[in-house]
């Protein structure tokens, strides 16, 4: 593992579902890149222009990524709230995991968590749909996108393993241990003022959550977790 490329559909979604586990890898050596769909800009109660939302969202992902050691932070620009697993975002997807060339690629699963509906967002499924695509067959295929090839110059990569974040219980099979990076992950979501205010609650059901999430998995008593379904893509 040196490098991972992190897919998603808003700024702070990573930081709510998997920021420990990306403190994890960067304090591991590993090099992480974020690539955000929207930058947002449909957040909000209606009383400012998108184009303002969207410039506040991107400072507080870019600032929150600093948080777990992240520096290559990109912006696809596609609508926020209107996201579909189309052509034209597989296409950018591609482009991206050409660029990037990630040995793991996590993202969000395309099914329902009907376990936590506030966090199944129809964006976080569509991306996570196009994501899979791009992964498998589009990425490693020199037919799929073909002016990726001949125009840029991006040859196909094959990624060997792909991350859903917020899957179905039933299917989440590993979990990585956040204990130790539990306060660079929180310091990451508090990046996020826009979302999370100084919501005096939010340490302590993150923490409940992640305890909850150690203990499914068998970790000792007091541990932090962040789980996933983890697929050989290879």
């Amino acid at each position: 593992m040196r490098t991972a490329l992190v897919v998603c559909a808003h700024p702070d979604d990573v930081d709510f579902g998997a920021a420990g586990t990306v403190a994890v890898w960067t304090a591991a050596g590993i090099a992480v890149t974020y690539c955000l769909c929207t930058s947002g800009e449909a957040s909000g109660d209606g009383s400012r222009p998108a184009e303002e939302v969207a410039a506040v969202r991107r400072a507080e992902q870019r600032a929150a990524a600093a948080e777990v050691g992240v520096t290559e932070v990109i912006f696809l620009e596609h609508a926020d709230g209107t996201v579909e697993p189309t052509i034209a975002l597989r296409r950018d997807l591609t482009r991206v995991i050409r660029q990037v060339r990630p040995d793991r690629v996590l993202t969000w699963s395309p099914e329902i968590n009907w376990a936590m509906v506030a966090t199944a967002h129809p964006d976080h499924r569509a991306v996570g749909a196009a994501t899979f695509a791009a992964v498998y067959p589009d990425a490693r295929n020199p037919n799929a996108h073909p002016a990726l090839l001949r125009d840029e110059g991006l040859a196909p990569w094959t990624v060997p393993e792909l991350w859903l974040a917020d899957a179905p219980e039933r299917l989440r099979d590993h979990a990585v241990d956040i204990t130790e990076h539990f306060t660079r992950r929180m310091a990451a979501l508090r990046a996020h003022v826009s979302q999370v205010g100084d919501n005096p609650g939010l340490e302590a059901g993150m923490r409940a959550h992640f305890t909850a999430a150690a203990a499914r998995h068998g970790l000792p008593p007091g541990r932090l977790a962040e789980e996933f379904q983890v697929v050989d893509t290879s």
